[in-house]
């Protein structure tokens, strides 16, 4: 009974296909071509998982089928060799990032040839090679002179143990980082940023083009998430300070109890008096420790809200004119991710509203109605 020898067949052709240059990506031009693009993998010492022949064997059953139809295919492979495990390695070990990222690479690269992929071996790319990042610092310079590369401080993901913030990806459910089970802590860091956002509105009409089920196409609709609407800036009573608010309904102001700021914004500071120091540092220490996710999901119970500041009113309304005044509130269910970062409400017009006005913090003191022509207060933006 014959049988498949998989230790004398699979080496023999694998053999072969490397001296023979077979996958090699042809360059005849009057041939249709064909890209197939793998994310590189991060060459760690433990080698490949089971993750990494998932996908591969994806990629490779389609680059094989276009090669069959006559394609020039384009199928490399390469390295994510830069990042934080290896410095985080090379720190704990002492030992020679380049010597043992090499080491690294050659075993994956023997472990995947012995999966019979059919890689372009001559177009090998390795992120740690000058030939190759000296085009991302290339592709950088461009993007700063054109606007899209800048400067700016916005809260990161800070592992004290490993030096270094780390992606959203990387912080566990349990608020520890994924490698080593540090705590993570949300800080502000000035660091470069690139300007996505530039892209949005061409972003958002492309995905109309795109042959991609509706679901994921509404997801990225999501992830943009276009909103118009009117900026709208507010006047702290008794200070030259003053707050942008974004809405989509500026018609609503009229109705507007409270005003909500995050941990993080600049103002909290400012207007925190002296018996309330303590306090507001206890929960913005709190919030720090808290992911975007956790801070931001509404199935779990983090509407808890932090040290009613100051109670403050529209600028150019005094207390025996004004209609409303309007209490600061130290939450964490507003995360400071755009540019504008307090949020105005109308008590009882959304469900999160009425739990707002529910809170033992909350206190709405109804003056007098105010007249249409004292909001000239309002600066209106629309965006």
């Amino acid at each position: 009974m014959s049988f498949y020898n998989h230790k004398e067949i699979e080496p023999k052709w694998q053999g072969y296909w490397a001296e023979h240059h077979t996958f090699k990506t042809g360059t005849d031009a009057s041939k249709p071509k064909f890209y197939a693009l793998d994310m590189f993998p991060y060459p760690s010492g433990a080698g490949l998982h089971v993750g990494h022949p998932e996908g591969y064997t994806a990629t490779d059953i389609l680059s094989r089928y276009k090669r069959a139809q006559g394609y020039n295919v384009l199928h490399p492979m390469g390295w994510d060799a830069f990042g934080l495990p290896a410095e985080q390695y090379a720190m704990d070990t002492g030992n020679d990032p380049a010597e043992f990222t090499a080491e690294n690479i050659a075993n994956f690269k023997r472990q995947i040839n012995a999966l019979g992929f059919s890689y372009d071996w001559d177009r090998e790319v390795n992120t740690t090679d000058p030939n190759y990042y000296k085009w991302t610092q290339w592709i950088f310079t461009k993007l700063y002179e054109k606007g899209l590369a800048y400067e700016a401080e916005v809260p990161v993901n800070w592992v004290e143990e490993l030096g270094t913030a780390i992606a959203n990806e990387e912080v566990l459910p349990d608020g520890t980082s994924e490698r080593g089970g540090y705590p993570v802590v949300r800080k502000p860091m000035r660091q470069w940023m690139l300007k996505i956002t530039a892209y949005a509105e061409r972003l958002l009409n492309d995905l109309d083009e795109l042959d991609w089920p509706e679901s994921i196409k509404d997801m990225q609709r999501n992830w943009i998430g276009k909103s118009t609407g009117a900026n709208v800036t507010f006047k702290v009573k008794g200070t030259d300070k003053e707050f942008t608010v974004f809405t989509t309904r500026p018609d609503t102001l009229f109705g507007a109890t409270f005003t909500v700021l995050a941990p993080e914004h600049d103002l909290v500071d400012a207007i925190t008096s002296s018996e309330q120091a303590e306090a507001v540092a206890d929960y913005k220490h709190q919030a720090s420790l808290k992911s975007d996710l956790a801070r931001t999901d509404l199935a779990k119970e983090k509407l808890v809200f932090g040290p009613v500041l100051m109670p403050s009113t529209l600028s150019m309304a005094r207390k025996s004119q004004s209609g409303l005044r309007i209490m600061f509130l130290l939450v964490t269910v507003q995360v400071p991710l755009w540019l504008c970062q307090p949020m105005t409400n109308v008590t009882g017009n959304l469900p999160n509203n009425l739990t707002f006005q529910s809170s033992k913090y909350l206190k709405v003191e109804t003056l007098k109605k105010l007249p249409i022509q004292r909001m000239v207060f309002m600066s209106i933006q629309t965006s």
